[in-house]
């Protein structure tokens, strides 16, 4: 029999690529990564890395147990759905992986409330990038994530994934006290032609939505200040340094000397809870997915933690 926590340390190997990723993901040193390997190259009696000019690859025996540990998960997550549908109750340990705006506006507030209802269930949470949630909900190493995605700038789900919309979170331009636009009623990109922009870095998504949103009219945003916290972005905006584009989840009190400034047409990006469509039956996802779109953005809570929804707004 082979150990199920060395499995999944050689599973992180061949997911991140090096010991330290994989140590940073299991939440365990690259030391203990290593030794739990080790442990597994003496269990099976084959060289499981293949270690040159500082990088670490997987031999054929180690894809070979990779590929086994992915058919152990799934048996267990069938099996782990089956025992807490028997007892009928959200049971166990649930991870829920979210980015920091949703933890703010409103995960928080969901996790809070499965904790008050759910007392058997342990729930933890994980702050990441929506493409770094989406990686650890396919590993299972979270059971639960909300992600989002802008419409030009969707995300591509893998098939073994199930998902369900939380709602809509709109941007508004966010603008120097000062500024020629900042005493208007609404701008338009043309408007916005010229600014320098304080924004997310490439690779980012939200990057890739400002990109995109003025490339369609012609436009090349030029970002001259790539900053990924948006409260750093806002200290920069205070300053007067420049324009950004803010979505309104989890934005918080801005400082006075800025404005806010609606788009038209208004931007949003769709917020979404994902999950391993194997864990359907999972009393304890249900109960996650209640909390989530009872307190999401445009639902008050009701005081059986239904969603009542409230008037949206528009540009």
């Amino acid at each position: 029999m082979f150990d199920l926590n060395r499995l999944r340390a050689l599973r992180a190997v061949a997911t991140h690529g090096s010991m330290t990723r994989a140590a940073a993901a299991l939440g365990y040193t690259p030391s203990a990564v290593s030794q739990q390997i080790a442990k597994l190259e003496r269990e099976t009696g084959s060289p499981l890395l293949d270690r040159q000019g500082g990088k670490v690859g997987l031999t054929p025996a180690a894809w070979l147990l990779a590929e086994a540990a992915d058919e152990v998960n799934a048996v267990l997550e069938r099996t782990r759905s089956r025992l807490e549908e028997q007892r009928d109750q959200p049971t166990g340990r649930l991870v829920l992986a979210t980015f920091p705006t949703a933890c703010r506006g409103f995960v928080a507030a969901s996790v809070a409330d499965l904790a008050g209802r759910h007392r058997a269930l342990d729930c933890r949470l994980v702050e990441c990038d929506p493409h770094v949630a989406i990686s650890l909900v396919v590993r299972g190493e979270a059971d639960l994530a909300v992600v989002h995605d802008w419409h030009n700038t969707p995300l591509t789900l893998p098939a073994s994934l199930s998902v369900t919309e939380l709602g809509e979170d709109i941007a508004d331009m966010i603008l120097p006290e000062g500024h020629p636009l900042a005493d208007r009623d609404m701008v338009t990109p043309y408007d916005l032609r010229g600014e320098r922009w304080i924004g997310h870095g490439p690779g980012a998504m939200c990057h890739e939505w400002l990109v995109r949103s003025f490339s369609d009219l012609g436009i090349e945003p030029d970002v001259a200040y790539r900053v990924e916290e948006f409260e750093s972005q806002i200290a920069l905006l205070a300053a007067g340094l420049g324009v950004a584009m803010l979505p309104r989840l989890g934005r918080g009190t801005l400082p006075p000397t800025v404005r806010v400034v609606p788009m038209c047409p208004a931007p949003s990006r769709r917020l979404s809870a994902v999950w391993r469509s194997q864990a359907d039956r999972r009393p304890a996802v249900h109960a996650a997915l209640a909390a989530l779109r009872g307190r999401r953005p445009g639902a008050d809570a009701g005081p059986a933690g239904e969603p009542v929804e409230s008037p949206g707004q528009a540009c």
